[in-house]
């Protein structure tokens, strides 16, 4: 496992653990320590994925949205990639705990998990005052998988 594979922890905890079948992974949250930021819109995420996320290029619009956008498809991408290096995919996800600063966020949030998991796991929705790293960070998504240990 390379550092590539993984969501990158903020601190010292790992990024998921085994229990015999079951994978247990740490809320990932839309910050990149590597380059020490937190994602704050569509100008932090492919262009490619901007476009299909919906940017127009409109500062009234993209401001409002992008931020949520942006930071689902960062979160479920790193968790997608954390649950490969753990020999999964994300149709072995199970269980999501899915943590929002505002539940207004998380239609937009939804639009996005429907583009990775197609047929959504069990899951919980809680309303948090504040994450980390920071004040820009929106949302965070913690899962369970059932991966068979090979």
């Amino acid at each position: 496992m390379t550092a590539e594979d993984v969501a990158q922890p903020l601190a010292a905890y790992a990024p998921y653990r085994r229990a015999g079948d079951l994978v247990y992974f740490a809320g990932v949250v839309p910050a990149d320590p590597a380059a020490g930021k937190v994602i704050s819109g569509f100008d932090d995420i492919p262009a490619e994925v901007r476009d299909e996320l919906g940017a127009t290029g409109e500062m009234s619009a993209d401001s409002k949205d992008g931020p949520a956008l942006a930071q689902s498809w960062f979160v479920l991408t790193n968790l997608e990639k954390t649950v490969r290096a753990a020999g999964g995919t994300l149709d072995d996800v199970v269980n999501l705990t899915q943590y929002f600063v505002d539940l207004r966020d998380y239609t937009l949030y939804n639009r996005v998990r429907l583009k990775f998991f197609p047929n959504p796991p069990a899951s919980t929705v809680v309303r948090v005052k504040e994450l980390l790293p920071t004040p820009e960070s929106r949302l965070e998504v913690q899962a369970v998988a059932y991966i068979p240990e090979r």
